[in-house]
């Protein structure tokens, strides 16, 4: 009996390193690419942002009213969070064949 209960034991053992091993994530590999094109956009927008100060505190700079601070780089950070959460709730291609086949 005590070699059964070591062969049980082992045989539970191996499933649960074969379980273990299998590491599954939040989101699949598509919507983890998604992510990062969003973040990519958030990034350039904000880098876009840097800078027309002037060297000189007592001289202003029109530079900071550029079209690239003031226009291009606002719409690309609002890009950037919609592709987020494009990423975040877009459905996962088998969950919605699944509903399809469902309502027919």
């Amino acid at each position: 009996m005590a070699k059964e209960s070591k062969n049980e034991t082992a045989s539970v053992l191996s499933k649960n390193k074969t379980k273990e091993s299998k590491i599954s994530f939040v989101f699949s590999k598509e919507k983890y690419i998604i992510m990062l094109i969003g973040i990519g956009f958030i990034l350039v927008g904000f880098l876009l942002m840097i800078g027309g100060g002037s060297s000189n505190p007592n001289e202003f700079s029109e530079e900071l009213f550029s079209f690239r601070r003031l226009t291009l780089s606002p719409i690309l950070i609002v890009t950037g969070f919609v592709i987020e959460i494009y990423a975040i709730m877009k459905r996962p291609k088998e969950e919605a064949e699944n509903d399809l086949t469902k309502n027919e």
